[in-house]
């Protein structure tokens, strides 16, 4: 018998009915499975999923309203349409008793041929409806979990690709790009609330040594220390960029007396001194290297250009570290 081919229950205690509907049966496209008796009805639900239960009322032990009613109590079986077939289909009261026990239809006996096969085939093209139906929203449950992975997926790609866009591959600090942007930021805010932030310039000195000294690998790996270093002696509120090559920017938020943005850069330049291990193709390569620093305080101002006035004044005082004997700090006037 083909496995894919809708089930049919048929319950009956008497053997001659069972030959009878078998004979019934036989074009309806189904699958015919018997049982005598209630108890072996309910074995067989639990074992297969069937498309219509024919089930015959007066039974000895368990009549056909109790099989009804525990079929009822299982979610799984609940759902399965019982037809009773019964030859008290005249009598209201069993009628009424039957539907309460979860009958879908009564047929009564002695039955009718059309009326069985119709009936039957009504149930069948439901079953089988409801068979496409569940098929259609399985595979719609599917795609929609494939393009909510999808979208997760553009999403990670997009987020991944914005990031690229606005932070330096070698260290994963912000680059110019988002620099400039959050310095736009910290002076619309600052003009705002009457705030007060300070910009840094910071040149590495020495880093062209260690380049040419250890190769391009080396003065990568150094670049990344650094970076790791500003950003571990920074305040959580401030923003470190790399500008390229060995230049860097620092946004110090939340500053009322340039003093202190001094006295910070001048923590930041005594960190940078200090040697560095550099792991470069299994090797080991001990470095020291300096940093002068620039730091312009905003002032407020009504120019278009501030930012750019800033940048300026810091990158003097930063150069001028740099005349002055380099590895130091200077405050713009």
């Amino acid at each position: 018998m083909n496995a894919t081919l809708p089930k049919i229950l048929v319950v009956d205690d008497t053997h001659a009915n069972l030959v009878a509907m078998r004979r019934l049966l036989a074009q309806s496209g189904a699958q015919i499975l018997e049982a005598r008796s209630g108890n072996e009805a309910l074995a067989l639900c639990l074992d297969h999923q069937f498309a219509l239960i024919l089930l015959d009322v007066n039974m000895p032990d368990m009549d056909g309203f109790e099989v009804a009613a525990l079929l009822g109590e299982a979610e799984q079986l609940r759902e399965t349409p019982i037809i009773f077939v019964t030859a008290a289909y005249a009598d209201d009261l069993n009628r009424l008793k039957g539907y309460h026990s979860g009958a879908v239809d009564y047929i009564a006996k002695p039955i009718n041929d059309v009326i069985l096969q119709s009936k039957v085939r009504i149930f069948l093209e439901l079953y089988a409806a409801r068979a496409e139906l569940q098929q259609t929203m399985a595979e719609l449950a599917l795609r929609n979990q494939q393009l909510t992975q999808e979208i997760a997926e553009r999403e990670l790609i997009e987020a991944m690709v914005r990031h690229q866009a606005s932070h330096d591959m070698l260290t994963g600090l912000p680059n110019r790009m988002l620099f400039q942007d959050r310095l736009h930021v910290a002076i619309q805010r600052t003009q705002r609330h009457h705030g007060h932030f300070a910009l840094a310039c910071i040149d590495i000195d020495g880093f062209k040594n260690v380049n040419d000294t250890h190769g391009h690998a080396a003065g990568d790996a150094l670049l990344q220390e650094i970076a790791a270093r500003l950003s571990t002696h920074l305040r959580g509120n401030d923003t470190v960029a790399r500008l390229g090559g060995d230049e860097f920017a620092l946004i110090l938020e939340d500053l009322e007396d340039p003093q202190l943005a001094l006295q910070l850069c001048q923590k930041l330049c005594a960190a940078l001194r200090e040697p560095y291990t550099l792991r470069v193709n299994g090797c080991s390569i001990d470095v020291r290297i300096g940093a002068s620093i620039g730091i312009a305080p905003y002032l407020p101002s009504d120019r278009h250009d501030a930012d750019e006035q800033l940048v300026q004044a810091a990158d003097r005082a930063m150069y001028e570290a740099k005349r002055g004997g380099k590895n130091r700090c200077v405050l713009a006037s």
